[in-house]
């Protein structure tokens, strides 16, 4: 059963430190990749279009309704529910944030295929195909690491499958939705002009092997027809609501009536978006145009809502804030597959409720420090730079003032120069104590410092979740893959929650 192995809470083998056997999911990798490099100019042009959202105005939510439009003239039901047939107990996938196609994403595959033995589906939480949401990616990025799950993939898009105006999402995702009618032209010279004139689109040619990419997830009970970028599903006893937030993560007026109506009713919801509610020490409510927020909705206790698990952020993270007598668990997770997001930034945690003792993070701190800190000291040529594993647990314990997820090694001490790599690594700290610099610090981890940490050797620090759900309550497992062989095996389970349904 996986999950009885050793974790990175227990031990530092457990994490994938150590010398340890490679895993086997190079074989089932295509022999040519191409990697995603994410300081690659060229990348950055093609990924132009979040910039361009804020600089002259968003265009996906009038995107987006004419997709729906298009949808509901092929007959698909407006408010957007379908329903799955499944027995009385079931269980089901999550994993966000897949699609760089290198070694970090099929280290995940193995464990993602044992864990999920049984499961009736899986939802992908964001950004199912970097760097652009190009259909020619899905091939190696999508139906081959996932050719052998046997049960149906349903998505919600992040930021990236936006690239190109959701057009290869709609149609993997949706039956081949054709594209629908092209928006008016906009008036020269203006916002819209300039915004129209620098947009990125796909090239004609894009998606010609699409039909034999499919042939790979060919397998009746592996088909998934979805009703749209967001949408609604009943299984069991309980409601999953996906929400797609876009370019800049927020809501549209009109999919916000949407989930406001979709939310209402005694049955359980779980919420499933690409941009977080609870993430790195900091509440983002995801706003709606014309008003209010998502996690307005969330929290309203009229809609019955457990959880909410969001993509986006390439790390697992959990929250379990009290909201008028009952606790909601908001989750964090985007290790499916693309580079690692640092943990080791995430300041003392201290917000909704929630404090150090119930929150929950992977990888964890430490870890996070000591990756980080090699792979600097690899690239700028500095020894001294890097952190043992140890020596990161416990430099971090000290500046947050927290007992460590793992226990140092009995003779680690926490030295000048420990002290001094962590401040340099943006290593988080006290509320108290919180620096004017440590959110710019942060925010250049996101942005330029963490998607340089692709690497290609273990450990890679993936994660995904499985949910069991029975009559009166779902158990959130989160279970690791390091890219080691003995994790391939067991996958190690990092974090569980039950949540009462009643």
């Amino acid at each position: 059963m996986p999950g009885v192995s050793d974790s990175s809470r227990d031990t530092a083998q457990g994490a994938g430190w150590g010398s340890a056997e490679p895993g086997a999911y190079k074989q089932l990798m295509p022999p040519h990749v191409r990697k995603v490099s994410w300081l690659n100019p060229r990348t950055l042009w093609a990924a132009r279009n979040g910039v361009l959202a804020s600089w002259f105005g968003d265009p996906t939510g009038r995107t987006r309704g004419r997709w729906v439009a298009r949808r509901q003239s092929a007959g698909v039901p407006a408010d957007k529910v379908f329903r799955r047939a499944v027995p009385d107990r079931f269980s089901f996938m999550v994993i966000g944030d897949t699609g760089e196609g290198g070694e970090s994403q099929y280290a995940a595959v193995p464990g993602f295929l044992k864990t999920g033995q049984g499961t009736e589906f899986a939802v992908i939480t964001s950004d199912v195909i970097y760097p652009v949401g190009s259909a020619d990616d899905y091939e190696n990025k999508f139906f081959r690491p996932y050719r052998d799950y046997p049960a149906p993939i349903y998505a919600i898009p992040g930021n990236h499958d936006w690239y190109e105006d959701l057009g290869a999402f709609m149609r993997v995702f949706c039956a081949d939705t054709p594209p629908p009618d092209p928006a008016p032209r906009p008036r020269p010279l203006g916002r819209a002009w300039w915004q129209a004139l620098l947009w990125h689109r796909p090239r004609p040619a894009d998606g010609q092997h699409l039909d034999e990419a499919r042939k790979l997830r060919s397998e009746p009970g592996q088909q998934a027809e979805q009703p749209g970028p967001y949408w609604a599903l009943d299984a069991g006893p309980v409601r999953l609501i996906g929400i797609d937030t876009g370019l800049l993560g927020t809501l549209d007026a009109e999919q916000g009536a949407w989930l406001r109506e979709v939310s209402k009713g005694t049955r359980p919801k779980i919420l499933i978006t690409g941009s977080p509610l609870y993430v790195d020490g900091e509440r983002h409510p995801c706003p709606i145009d014309g008003g209010g927020t998502v996690d307005d909705i969330v929290r309203d206790p009229e809609h019955h809502y457990v959880a909410a698990i969001g993509g986006d952020i390439h790390n697992y993270q959990r929250y379990p804030v009290h909201v008028d007598g009952r606790t909601i668990q908001y989750i964090v997770s985007g290790g499916g597959g693309a580079f690692m997001h640092a943990t080791h930034t995430i300041p003392r945690v201290s917000i909704g409720g929630v404090t150090e003792r119930d929150f929950r993070c992977y990888p964890l701190r430490g870890d996070s420090l000591a990756f980080y800190s090699h792979l600097y000291a690899r690239r700028l040529r500095l020894p001294r730079l890097g952190l043992s594993e140890s020596e990161a647990t416990a430099v971090i314990a000290e500046r947050l003032g927290i007992e460590p997820g793992r226990a140092p090694g009995p003779d680690t001490r926490v030295t000048r120069r420990t002290r001094l790599v962590a401040g340099l690594l943006g290593a988080g700290g006290r509320p108290d104590r919180t620096s004017r610099v440590r959110l710019p610090v942060r925010k250049m981890y996101t942005q330029l410092f963490s998607p340089s940490s692709v690497t290609y050797t273990p450990p890679f620090f993936k994660s995904f979740l499985r949910l069991d759900v029975g009559g009166q309550e779902i158990r959130v497992r989160c279970f690791a893959a390091t890219g080691n062989r003995p994790q391939e095996l067991d996958p190690p389970m990092e974090d569980e929650v039950v949540i009462p349904l009643k």
